[in-house]
């Protein structure tokens, strides 16, 4: 089986599997007060320190990592723990972008009934519209937030939210940064400090780690002007932030695959770029593929390519039944009637994006596995372009 929808999911590591059980051991509630809680919460408070530590944190407070059960939670605390703890209305408008993933677009549209206008920035040929940002911050009305994806999941587009960060602040200083680095962390180098953010989303089965545990890294300034409240409400875990008694053995594989990714980062970037490059070239030299290639900077695992005669349904199952896994699109979207809102945003149109597929691979990826996909697509579309 070769398997290039990293961006939906990643395989567990081996390290990562063999630090999960270790830590089956570790079973006590981190809340209890007898030995086994303290050694709980002893694990928990070192498994913070490593995921702060990927994140470009090297001496972080217990409070400015909090940990979630999805990135999708993450996204929902961000926003809309934001916009509850906002007392005033005078600043209303919620930047973001017209191709979020579902759980920051939902999110925000969900603070419309809190009395916010969200205004989405265009995303044409995958470039953040940075004068459409201007004409926003020039229109006389008072920015809350602002809530950018660093790598858009279906394209790979690199946004430039540093830039846009600035601006907002530059403009509106109270205005609260927060960025969906799901797909970015640990396969573009950055930290909250570098992009200017207030608040940042990572996941860790993005990055070889289990499933059903995010984060949510909150700058001490939120904390101190008590910018942030809770969305889930209970015994007080996370220091507040997120009650439910945590997911320990998630959150310790959270914290190896953030150690080992961490440690490898470099050398991944550099072979998920060599592998995407010549995905690229093989793809290219198909009279039936299109690839979608970002116009501005992009991220090193992901490639879009678009086959306008065969639906990208009927080509994922062809390479499934040839061993090959891709996607037709985000995994949180992979069932959607409507096209792909993303897609649709980059320029394609609502035909094209519904032939499009997502090929995103992982340090794990070889060579000898691209050209088996770039042979399998070029025998699927001489096939299926025949039957039709």
């Amino acid at each position: 089986m070769i398997y290039l929808d990293n961006s939906a999911t990643t395989p567990l590591s081996e390290y990562v599997k063999q630090e999960t059980v270790k830590a089956l051991d570790i079973f006590g509630n981190p809340s209890s007060l007898h030995a086994l809680g303290v050694a709980s919460k002893k694990a928990l408070d070192s498994a913070r320190v490593d995921v702060c530590r990927a994140l470009g944190i090297r001496s972080p407070h217990p409070d400015e990592l909090i940990f979630t059960g999805s990135g999708t939670e993450a996204n929902c605390l961000a926003i809309l723990g934001s916009a509850k703890a906002k007392k005033r209305r005078d600043a209303t408008v919620i930047i973001t972008t017209d191709s979020e993933h579902p759980s920051v677009d939902n999110a925000v549209e969900q603070t419309r009934e809190l009395g916010f206008e969200p205004v989405k920035l265009p995303t044409r040929n995958g470039v953040l519209d940075l004068d459409a940002l201007d004409t926003v911050l020039n229109s006389g009305k008072k920015v809350f937030m602002i809530t950018l994806m660093l790598v858009n999941n279906e394209t790979g587009a690199l946004y430039d939210v540093k830039t846009a960060f600035a601006r907002v602040k530059k403009k509106f200083p109270d205005a609260i940064t927060h960025c969906d680095a799901i797909q970015g962390f640990m396969k573009i180098p950055f930290t909250p400090q570098t992009i200017g953010a207030d608040l940042v989303t990572v996941s860790s089965h993005k990055i070889h780690g289990p499933k059903g545990v995010g984060a949510l890294y909150v700058s001490p300034a939120i904390t101190k002007t008590k910018k942030l409240v809770p969305i889930v409400f209970g015994g007080g875990q996370e220091h507040g932030m997120r009650s439910g008694t945590e997911n320990l053995l998630g959150i310790l594989g959270f914290a190896a695959a953030a150690r080992e990714s961490y440690a490898t980062l470099k050398d991944d970037v550099s072979k998920m770029t060599a592998l995407r490059d010549l995905l690229e070239e093989g793809l290219s030299g198909i009279d039936d593929v299109k690839l979608n290639i970002p116009r501005g900077t992009r991220a090193p695992h992901i490639l879009s390519c678009t086959m306008p005669s065969i639906k990208s349904e009927t080509m994922l199952h062809f390479l499934s039944s040839e061993g090959i896994c891709v996607s037709s699109g985000s995994a949180c979207s992979s069932h959607a009637k409507e096209p792909s809102r993303p897609l649709v945003s980059f320029g394609l149109t609502p035909h094209d994006a519904d032939c499009t597929l997502r090929l995103s691979l992982s340090r794990y990826n070889t060579e000898s596995d691209v050209t088996a996909v770039v042979n399998a697509i070029k025998n699927g579309c001489d096939r299926l372009v025949r039957i039709k």
